[in-house]
């Protein structure tokens, strides 16, 4: 039987209100660890799956909504309350955080429209009060988000007095690509845990996130201490998107970091249901116009016959087209540091 559950997690006492960047990352971080669950163990064994869920961040923490299929209620509740608990206590950025009420619930209109539900005919349900919720809910985060990304202008994704891109489509890419980096960087942070549970390199582990979205004829050089590296670009790059102007990406690392953050705000305006696949595609293209002074970056997924002797260090290192760009950061640096 399937239970709708309703928990309230809390930040820890004392800590400052959440702001709106921070909600974000909240919602962002908790949603992407809830869709990895396939399975829940109940008590006894009991196995519990996960339908489907809806997160929403506040001032003082996050609500979470989850449609859980589970043998009986007690079941639903005591496991819901320990995968979170869990969850809180594996998310370094969420420590101090607890589980503060988790308890079944359903309203009365819920009910009706359940009920509703079944006595339709086949293939003409409409979407639960739940859904769309949700779906609201995930479009008006994307539309809040495109405030962040001050690097480019609504007219970087194609709305101009001569284009025909419409002022929200722009803001939802927009939107999207800050989404995109957020989730880049928490999935980053679990491709490097495996690989250093591993003791391997992205060639010998299997389900990496983000690594595995690098051109694969180099994963014999994707080390923990390259994804490391990689993590670093992608935050300076988050930061980057969030402060005035744009300048061409500062290095190899960084275009490529912000070509994986591309496929994940296709994948946020698709679960938003906002546009289909090739309006979305069709902006990102105009956007690459503005955010990259050329291709190089994507022929490196073409070159098959690439050398076996490649440095892929070298993709961290300054382009020397950019004559503005800040200096290295010390933890990109292949070369040891004087002391003094």
């Amino acid at each position: 039987m399937e239970y709708q559950l309703s928990a309230e997690l809390t930040t820890p006492a004392n800590s400052p209100d959440l702001d709106a960047l921070q909600q974000v990352g909240v919602v962002a971080l908790l949603d992407s660890r809830l869709s990895r669950l396939a399975a829940i163990e109940g008590p006894d064994g009991v196995e519990i799956t996960p339908v489907e869920h809806s997160v929403h961040a506040h001032l003082g923490g996050a609500n979470v909504s989850w449609l859980l299929d589970a043998p009986a209620l007690v079941f639903a509740e005591d496991a819901t309350r320990s995968v979170l608990e869990q969850l809180l206590d594996e998310t370094e950025l969420l420590e101090g955080w607890q589980v503060k009420h988790c308890a079944v619930t359903a309203t009365d209109d819920q009910l009706e429209s359940a009920l509703a539900a079944e006595a339709e005919p086949d293939g003409l349900e409409e979407p639960g009060p739940e859904a769309q919720i949700e779906l609201v809910e995930r479009r008006q985060r994307l539309l809040d988000a495109a405030e962040y990304l001050r690097a480019f202008d609504l007219a970087a994704f194609g709305h101009t007095d001569g284009g025909d891109v419409t002022e929200e489509e722009a803001r939802y890419v927009a939107g999207a690509l800050v989404h995109g980096v957020e989730m880049v960087t928490d999935e980053l942070f679990s491709d490097i845990q495996l690989l250093e549970d591993e003791d391997a390199t992205a060639d010998e582990a299997d389900a990496l996130w983000v690594l595995d979205e690098l051109p694969q004829q180099f994963a014999h050089h994707y080390t923990a201490l390259f994804a490391k590296q990689f993590l670093v670009t992608t935050a300076i790059l988050g930061h980057r998107l969030t402060q005035p102007d744009w300048t061409q990406p500062l290095c190899v690392a960084e275009a490529l970091a912000l070509h994986i953050v591309k496929s994940r705000a296709e994948l946020e305006l698709d679960l938003a249901e906002v546009m289909s696949e090739d309006r979305a595609a069709e902006i990102l293209a105009i956007f690459d116009d503005h955010a990259f002074a050329d291709g190089d970056h994507e022929a490196l997924y073409e070159d098959d016959e690439a050398s076996e002797d490649v440095d892929v260090n070298s993709w961290f290192r300054p382009n020397p087209d950019v004559t503005d760009a800040p200096g290295l950061h010390p933890y990109l640096t292949d070369e040891e540091l004087p002391l003094d």
